[in-house]
Order: structure tokens, then sequence, then C-alpha cells
């Protein structure tokens, strides 16, 4: 037996540390851990619930929006406030940018290095380069020429010795099957998503006033009126085609192709049940008008999607580092206990959020099989779409190479979706009487609670004020969902789970274990906060 532990793991959000037990070159046991305390909670007692938004945003840089308008609604939540129809489109359009951003990000430039070997890139004939580009993109063509400049910008950077993020790399691993000039391809898309990712961020500065942390919401809508032109709708909308056709182009067809060549992931890093909040409403009804439906699937029963009850959701401290009961985010507690990291007692400082006390794994996969299972029918025609071309079943959606897809589909889905949604903001000389926010009377003392999805899963934020302060304020984000610890009855989180039966060919180079974990796109930032300032030592993979 041989203990791995990865410590940090690296291209994510945030710091997580991951301890496996491999027998027979094959994972067994998996321990997530974040060696970071979240103390936002506590932070924001006694300030006006009115302002927590400005704080719950900046808990991460990578999804920049998604904790302000959570914060947002819930305070509407705890006021029975609607907000305009104008407000919700604006809302659904920057929470589709953020969508975008993230998950061509992820792929490219998180993602897609555990699966392309960039040295090998620089051993490609750039002829044979062109045959394969023609294969993965149906006829869509770049020359030899194209590929020798990215041969020769991939060669400058390797030259240069200061690989950055690429630097632990491990490079030559029997675990990448690509050919050069399959990964020259991949390679020079790595490179072009730096570009088109530009545009997903132009589009929250057009409407959120700047990127990172948009800066237009307000309880009650947005605050937007001023910038409203036909003007700046129209380069929004020029955004959006730009980002349509990579996505088209080349993210889906990549995450297809590596889906096709990486089929033996069809089969590793999966999990059980899968739960959405559901997101994009398109009128004022919820969740009934959610594009993306709530809904939760247990044992893989994507034909029966069973409704979401929020009441049935207890956050489990018994294996984190909190004192406390096991307890409904609505009358949670964050009160740090650190006793020492023991994988055998406590060892994280995430909680163990779970469902009728089950794990739920949370974020593109559960969301697509979710919309699939409800007959979403933009989801239902890209998955089978996506299912006919790579040779996957539905069934293996459930992997990791399912979950990698998943987010290329549901990107697909969205970005065509913000085309219509963009199309219903029509500026005109009346614009300024236009209702961008909802009026309101703020109360003394109420509750709230906001459910979304963001990027990574779902979302939720907890608010009880008294005296217009706030008393108590609890979140559960995606990250608590999926990379939470051991609950109370011992049973292992979603990512813990997911890396048992990983095979490990080399146990010196991992390679296979921060797949099934970078599938998941950790956001460790949000789950968590505070740096332990007592923890200063270098990191590095450990065999024992």
């Amino acid at each position: 037996m041989a203990t791995i532990v990865i410590d940090p793991v690296t291209r994510i959000e945030g710091h997580l540390r991951v301890e496996t037990e491999v027998i027979g070159g094959q994972v067994t046991g998996a321990w997530s851990t974040s060696p970071l305390f979240r103390g936002i909670e506590p932070i924001l007692k006694n300030r006006d619930p009115r302002d927590a938004w400005m704080l719950t945003q900046r808990l991460c840089g990578v999804c920049t929006y998604v904790h302000g308008v959570t914060s947002v609604r819930s305070v509407e939540n705890a006021l029975n406030l609607t907000i305009p129809d104008t407000a919700r489109v604006i809302r659904n359009l920057l929470m589709g940018a953020q969508f975008v951003h993230d998950h061509m990000v992820h792929f490219y430039h998180l993602h897609i290095l555990d699966w392309v070997d960039i040295t090998s890139a620089l051993n490609a004939n750039t002829t044979t380069a062109v045959t394969v580009d023609r294969q993965i993109y149906s006829g869509r063509s770049r020359d030899a020429a194209y590929f020798d400049g990215v041969k020769q910008r991939l060669q400058t950077f390797v030259g240069s010795g200061q690989l950055g993020p690429f630097a632990n790399g491990y490079w030559g691993h029997p675990a990448y099957i690509l050919s050069p000039e399959e990964n020259l391809v991949m390679m020079a898309n790595y490179l072009e998503a730096l570009r088109i990712q530009i545009s997903a961020a132009h589009m929250h500065a057009i409407l959120g006033g700047k990127n990172p942390h948009p800066q237009t919401m307000i309880v009650g809508g947005v605050t937007l009126n001023k910038d409203f032109t036909t003007a700046r709708i129209s380069e929004f909308k020029n955004h959006v085609i730009e980002a349509n056709s990579f996505v088209t182009d080349y993210y889906l067809p990549d995450a297809t192709w590596l889906a096709k060549r990486y089929s033996a992931y069809a089969a590793i890093g999966g999990t059980d049940n899968l739960m959405s909040f559901g997101e994009f409403p398109q009128t004022s009804s919820e969740p009934a008008s959610l594009f993306f439906p709530r809904g939760i699937i247990y044992n893989r029963a994507h034909s029966n999607v069973l409704p979401v009850d929020i009441a049935n959701i207890t956050e489990h401290v018994n294996r984190s580092w909190y004192s406390g009961q096991n307890l409904n985010p609505a009358q949670g507690q964050t009160v740090p206990d650190y006793t020492g990291l023991n994988t055998s007692a406590r060892y994280s400082w995430i909680k163990a959020p779970r469902y009728q006390g089950l794990p739920m794994e949370v974020g593109p996969l559960a969301r697509v099989m979710i919309n699939y299972g409800k007959g979403q029918s933009a989801t239902v025609s890209v998955v089978n779409a996506f299912l006919q071309q790579s040779g996957l079943s539905l069934s293996q959606m459930y992997s990791t190479i399912g979950r990698t897809a998943a987010r290329a589909i549901e990107t697909k889905v969205i970005i065509d979706a913000m085309g219509s949604w963009a199309n219903e903001l029509t500026p005109s000389p009346q614009t300024k009487t236009m209702p961008f926010r909802e009026t309101f009377t703020m109360i003394s003392e109420g509750s709230g609670v906001a459910l979304n999805e963001a990027p990574r899963g779902a979302l939720g934020h907890w608010l009880s004020f008294a005296s217009t302060k706030v008393t108590n304020y609890q979140m559960v984000v995606p990250s608590t969902w999926n990379f939470g610890p051991r609950d109370g009855n011992n049973v292992p989180g979603p990512v813990e789970q997911a890396m048992v039966g990983t095979p490990v060919a080399d146990q010196q180079k991992p390679l296979e274990v921060l797949r099934v974990v970078h599938s998941f796109d950790p956001c460790i930032a949000c789950a968590v906060h505070v740096f332990d300032p007592e923890r200063r030592s270098a990191y590095t993979v450990k065999t024992l």
C-alpha cells in the first residue's frame, strides 16, 4: 500500500490537499482537505444586509459575480421583492457571461494540461497537424504555416525556462495518449482561448461596470440606466457572437475529441447523486420558469428528477474543524475549532453538506443530467449530438470525462440562449424611464435565502438580520458540496468517492488523480478563507 499526498493541488482557485491510499495501482481511499479557514460569515455580522453583496462577491476572483447576486437576492427574498424584467434579463446575461468565461478558462488553462502534453507538441509534423485539425473540426482548416507559428511560440516559451503553470507538468507520462499533432492542435486552441476569454470579460464590463467584481448590482434590480444604450447593447451582442463562434467551432469539438480519445475515463470518477438549484429565471416565477431547472437525481436515475426542498440540507461538522451541531444552514454556525490534521478524525476547514443525509455532486454534470432528465430541449439536443460524435452512452456521462464534457455542453446551451436574451434589451428614447430597479422600504428584521447556480454548482446564501444588522449569514458553496470531508456517518464526500478506483501508473506522478480532481474545477477560495500563517513550508507530492 502507498499513501500519495498532493499538497497543494495546483491549477485551481485556493489551496487544496488531497491524500489517497493506493493498493495494486488503484486508489482505494481518498481524503480531501482544505487547510484554510473561511471567516467571511463572522465578518458580515452587524453589517447592513444591503451591503453584504460587496463583501461576499470578493470571496473569489474567479467566480466574481455569483456571490454578489446571490447575496442581493437573499435580501430581496426577505423583502418579498420582485425585480423588473429588464433587471432580470441583465442579471441573466451577466451570469451567462460568468459561465462562459469560467468554463473556457477552466477547460483550456486549468484542465487541458491533464490531457495534453505540451512538450510532445514540439515534435509535431505541422502538415500532419493540418490533417488532424480538419478531422476534429469538420473541415475547418488552419494551414501548416499557422501551426509552424504555434510551434515557434511554444518553443520560445519552453526555451525561456520560465514555464510558470507548466513547470510541474508530468511530461512523458504514460497516461498521455494523444499524438504530437493532436497535442499541437489542442495547444493552438489553448492560445486562442486566451484571446476569446477577454470577450466574456468585456460582457461583464459592459453590463456590470467592470470585471472582475461587477458593480451594477443593487437590492431591487440593477443600476445601469445611463449606460443602457443601443451602442453598448450592440457591442455586447458582438461579444456574444464571437464567443459563440469559438465555443461552437473549437471548445465543444475539443471536449468531444478528448472524450473519444480518453474513453477509459468514462468509467472513472463518477458519483451517484446529483443536485442543481437551477438558474436563469425567464419570469418572476421561480423555480417554475428557470431555464436550467431545479432538481435532484438519486442513484443516477436521470429519468426521475425529483424536486429540491432546502429544509433537507444539513451541514455536518463532525470531521471538520468546527465546533457545534450538524444544522440546516438557516440555523448554521461558523465556530472554528482546529484540532490538527488527522484523516481518522477531523481534517478539513470545509464542512460536509448533505441532502437527506446523502452527499450530492453539484456543477455542470449535475445541471446537464437534470436538464436532460427534465427534457430541457436545448440541452437534450446538444447532449444527443455529443453522444453520437463521441461514442459515449448517456450512462457514461457519470464520469470524469463526462463531467469535463458537460461544461462544454452547457457553455454551448448558455451562449446560444444569451443571443436571444440580449435581443430582449431594446434601448429607446424612453430608456431613462424604464424600470431597472424596484423601490422598497427596508424592514428592520427578517430572514431570506437565495438559491443560484454558480459555474461550479449549487450555491445558497442564508441571511438573518435584526435592527437592520446581520445576525447570521451562512453560505453553502459548490466546492463545499463537492470537496467536503466525510460526514458524521463516515460517508465520503463526492470528490473523495470519485477518486476511488482511479488507476495510478506512476505513484511519483499521480496525473490520473489530478484528472479526477480538476474535473470538478475546485474553488477552495469560495469554500474557505484566511491562510494559516503557521504553515509556510514548501509543499511537494510525497509517496509514503
